[in-house]
C-alpha cells in the first residue's frame, strides 16, 4: 500500500507539471494574439497545435508503452516536456510557437498515456476510480497552477519564467528512473486497440471523453477571449481559471469515490446534465463580465465532473477484455485530442463566423441528446 501511494505522489506530480504547461496559456492567449496580430481562427489554432501533437503520437506512445514498458515512456515525456517548454519560453515568432506546442503535445502523450496506465496497472479495481480521481486532482491542480504561471510570465516574460518551471521535469526524471515498476510490458499489437472499437461501452467511454474536451477547448478559447474585450486582464483572467481548477481539483476525488460506489454512469449523467445548463448560461451572458466570470469557474467544475468516472469506465472495460491499460490510455488521448482541436480551432471559427453564442448552444444540444440517449438505453453501471 505505501508503494501505491509513492506512485500515485509520483504520477500525480507528473500529470500536474504537464497540466502547468498546458493551461499556462490560457492567460496569454490575448497577449499573443494581441503580439502577433492574430484573429480568433489563429489564437484558436496557437491553442490548438498541443492537442494535435496527442493525436499524432497518441498510437505511438501507446504503442511504445505496451512493448517498452511504461517506466521508459514516462522518461521520454517528461523529459521531451521540458525541452520543449523551453524553446516555447524564448520563441519569438508564430510557427515557431506553433511547432513547440505540437512538440509538447507529443511529449504529454508519451507522458500521460504511460503515467495513468502505471498507475492503474498497480491499483485494485475497487479504488480505481478515487485513485483516478486523485490523480487527476493533481492534473486540475496544474491547471490551476498554469494560469498563475502564465500571469507572472506576462509580467516576468515568458523565457525565464517557463524554463524555471521547466527545471522541475528534471526532478521529476530523476523521480521516476528510481521508482521501481511492477507491470510488465504486455506487447499488445496495434490490432488489439483497433479491435477494442467494436466495444460499445468502450466507445461511450470515449465520447464521454470527448465531450468535456471539446467544452473546455471552447471555454478556453472563447470565453478568454471575450473577457479580453470586455476589459478583463490576464491577471483577471487567470485568477478566474484559478477559481474553476481550484473546485475541480478539489472534488475530482469525491468524485472518484463516488464512482467507485454508485457505478460511473451516475456522475456522468449529472455532469451532462449540468453542462447544458453552464452552455446556455455561456450563450447567453457574453456581454457582462460580472456574470460571464463566475458562469466561467461553474462550467469548469460542471465539466470536469466528466474526468474521473469517464476514464475509470475506459480502465473496467481495459481490465475486462484484457486490453493494455496503455491503450486505453491511448483511447482516452485520442477521444481528448481531436476534441480540444475542435472545441479550440473549430469553435473559434464558428464563433467568427456567427456569434459566441452558436458553439455554446450547438454543444449544449449534443450534451443533452447524450443524456436523453443514455436514459433511453438504461445504462446503470
Amino acid at each position: 500500500m505505501a508503494g501505491l501511494r509513492r506512485l500515485l505522489l509520483l504520477c500525480g506530480a507528473i500529470v500536474l507539471v504537464d497540466t502547468i504547461f498546458y493551461a499556462g496559456l490560457t492567460p496569454l492567449l490575448p497577449h499573443y494574439a494581441h503580439r502577433y496580430h492574430l484573429d480568433k481562427t489563429g489564437a484558436g489554432v496557437l491553442a490548438a497545435t498541443y492537442a494535435l501533437g496527442n493525436i499524432v503520437f497518441g498510437i505511438p506512445a501507446g504503442l511504445a508503452a505496451s512493448w517498452l514498458g511504461v517506466k521508459r515512456v514516462v522518461l521520454v515525456g517528461i523529459l521531451g516536456t521540458a525541452v520543449t517548454t523551453v524553446v516555447f519560453g524564448f520563441a519569438h515568432v508564430v510557427w515557431l510557437l506553433d511547432l513547440a506546442r505540437f512538440l509538447q503535445g507529443a511529449a504529454s502523450a508519451c507522458s500521460w498515456t504511460a503515467a495513468l496506465a502505471w498507475l492503474v496497472a498497480e491499483t485494485p479495481a475497487a479504488r480505481r476510480g478515487q485513485t483516478i480521481g486523485t490523480a487527476m486532482g493533481a492534473a486540475l491542480f496544474g491547471a490551476l497552477l498554469g494560469p498563475v504561471v502564465g500571469t507572472v510570465a506576462s509580467v516576468a516574460g515568458t523565457g525565464p519564467t517557463f524554463s524555471a518551471v521547466a527545471s522541475l521535469g528534471l526532478l521529476l526524471a530523476v523521480w521516476a528512473a528510481a521508482t521501481p515498476s511492477h507491470a510488465e510490458p504486455l506487447r499488445q499489437p496495434l490490432g488489439a486497440l483497433v479491435r477494442s472499437l467494436r466495444n460499445r461501452r468502450i466507445l461511450l467511454g470515449v465520447w464521454l471523453v470527448a465531450l468535456p474536451s471539446t467544452a473546455f477547448g471552447l471555454i478556453n478559447v472563447i470565453a478568454s477571449l471575450r473577457l479580453s474585450v470586455l476589459g478583463v486582464g490576464a491577471a483577471g483572467i487567470g485568477a478566474t481559471w484559478l477559481t474553476a481548477a481550484g473546485c475541480e481539483a478539489v472534488a475530482s476525488p469525491l468524485l472518484g469515490r463516488l464512482s467507485d460506489r454508485r457505478g460511473r454512469m451516475q456522475p456522468l449523467r449529472a455532469a451532462l446534465a449540468g453542462s447544458v445548463v453552464v452552455l446556455v448560461l455561456l450563450a447567453v451572458l457574453e456581454s457582462r463580465w460580472w456574470l460571464l466570470v463566475p458562469t466561467v469557474v461553474l462550467a469548469g467544475f460542471v465539466v470536469g465532473v466528466f474526468w474521473a468516472p469517464s476514464f475509470s469506465l475506459l480502465s473496467d472495460e481495459a481490465e475486462a477484455t484484457g486490453l493494455d491499460y496503455a491503450f486505453a490510455f491511448t483511447l482516452i488521448n485520442l477521444a481528448w485530442a481531436p476534441s480540444q482541436i475542435a472545441g479550440a480551432a473549430g469553435g473559434a471559427a464558428l464563433a467568427q463566423a456567427t456569434s459566441d453564442a452558436v458553439p455554446y448552444l450547438v454543444l449544449a444540444a449534443a450534451c443533452a441528446l447524450t443524456l436523453a440517449a443514455l436514459w433511453r438505453s438504461g445504462s446503470s453501471s
